[in-house]
C-alpha cells in the first residue's frame, strides 16, 4: 500500500516520528505540497494524508487508486466530502487531540492580558525596577479574574475544558450552547438566552464554536457594541469568526479593552489584516496580542495527532470505522 503525507511539517517538524505509518506499506512524507504539485506527488497513492492541501473532486477524479483520505486536523473543509462519499473514498479526521493545549492557550492569552508578565519582565531587563524609587511599580493595570463573568460560545470538548479552568479561577461561566440548560446547570454553567446576552454581560468572551454561515463574523460591530469597554476577547477557534476590521476599530476606539487572538482569516496573513495595520498602534496596539495559530501545536498534542492518524489508517485497513466522516 502506498501512503503519502502531503504536508507533514506543521504536525511534525522533526521532533516526532511517522514510523507507525510505515507498517502499512511504502510511506512518503512531504513537508509541504503546493496545489500544482498535488497530482504528481499523490499519483498511485491509496492512502493520502493532508492538513491544508485541498483534495477536491477534480483531484479525486485524477487519482483512481485513492481509497482513503486522512485529514491531519479536526476540521475537514479541505476535502470535498460529498464527492469522496460518491466515489467510496473513506475520509477521517482527528478529533479532540488538542483540547488541553488549546484551553491552555486561552488562559495564556488571558493571563498575559490581565497580568502583563512579559511587559513587566522586559521592564526589569531594561533597568526600570533598578531605577525605581519604590519597591513595586506597574506599567499596566493588573486585573483579578475571580468574580468576573467568562462568556463561552460553543461547549464542545475545548469549550467545556475552558469552562472548568475559568471556574478554577473563581469566574462565573455564561455560555451560548445547543446543550440543554439542565446539563449546563450540572456543570455550574449559566446558559445565555442568546448571543446578545452573552456579549453584554461577559467580562471575557472566548470563541469555541464551529465556523458556519451563522457564526461567520459572529464578532461584528453590532455585538462589539454590546460589550463592556473593559471586556476581553479571546479567539483560538477560527479566524473568520471575527470581523477583523470591526475588532480593530473597537480596540482603537477604546470600546474593547483587549484581545488575544491565535487565528486570522488569512493564514499566514500575506495580504495583511485590519488587526495588523500600522495605524493600530499606541495604547490600542499594546492591548492586542496575536499568536501564529499555535494553540494546537504543543508536542503532546502533535504526538496525539500522529497516534490517532495512525490508528485511523489501521482501522480502515482492518475494515473498521474510526473517526470516519
Amino acid at each position: 500500500m502506498k501512503v503519502v503525507i502531503l504536508d507533514g511539517f506543521t504536525a511534525n517538524p522533526g521532533d516526532l516520528s511517522w514510523d507507525g505509518l510505515k507498517a502499512f506499506g511504502e510511506l512518503t512524507v512531504y513537508e509541504r505540497t503546493a496545489p500544482e504539485e498535488l497530482l504528481e506527488r499523490a499519483e498511485g497513492a491509496e492512502v493520502l494524508l493532508t492538513n491544508k492541501v485541498v483534495i477536491d473532486a477534480d483531484a479525486m477524479a485524477a487519482l483512481p487508486d485513492l481509497c482513503y483520505i486522512g485529514v491531519l486536523a479536526t476540521g475537514y473543509n479541505v476535502v470535498d466530502i460529498a464527492e469522496a462519499h460518491r466515489r467510496g473514498i473513506a475520509v477521517t479526521n482527528i478529533p479532540a487531540y488538542s483540547t488541553m493545549s488549546v484551553a491552555q492557550m486561552v488562559f495564556a492569552h488571558l493571563l498575559n492580558i490581565t497580568n502583563r508578565v512579559a511587559l513587566h519582565a522586559e521592564a526589569v531587563r531594561q533597568g526600570e525596577w533598578q531605577n525605581c524609587k519604590d519597591f513595586s511599580f506597574t506599567k499596566a493595570p493588573l486585573i483579578e479574574l475571580e468574580g468576573l463573568t467568562f462568556g463561552i460560545i460553543g461547549l464542545g470538548n475545548i469549550g467545556r475544558q475552558v469552562a472548568k479552568m475559568a471556574q478554577t479561577f473563581g469566574m462565573q461561566v455564561l455560555a451560548v450552547s445547543s446543550k440543554p440548560e439542565e446539563m449546563l446547570r450540572q456543570m455550574g454553567i449559566r446558559k445565555a438566552t442568546d448571543y446578545e446576552q452573552l456579549f453584554s454581560e461577559a467580562d471575557v468572551v472566548s470563541l469555541h464554536c464551529p465556523l458556519t454561515d451563522e457564526t461567520h463574523h459572529l464578532v461584528n460591530r453590532e455585538h462589539l457594541a454590546l460589550m463592556k469597554p473593559t471586556a476581553i476577547l479571546i479567539n483560538t477557534g477560527r479566524g473568520p469568526l471575527l470581523d477583523e476590521a470591526a475588532v480593530s476599530e473597537a480596540l482603537a476606539a477604546g470600546k474593547l479593552y483587549a484581545a488575544g487572538i491565535d487565528v486570522l482569516t488569512e493564514e499566514p496573513p500575506r495580504n495583511g489584516s485590519p488587526l495588523l495595520l500600522p495605524s493600530l498602534q499606541g495604547r490600542a496596539g499594546e492591548r492586542l496580542f496575536i499568536t501564529p495559530h499555535i494553540a494546537w501545536a504543543s508536542r503532546a498534542a502533535r504526538r496525539r495527532l500522529i497516534d490517532i492518524a495512525t490508528a485511523n489508517v489501521d482501522a480502515f485497513i482492518q475494515g473498521k470505522k474510526l473517526n470516519r466522516i
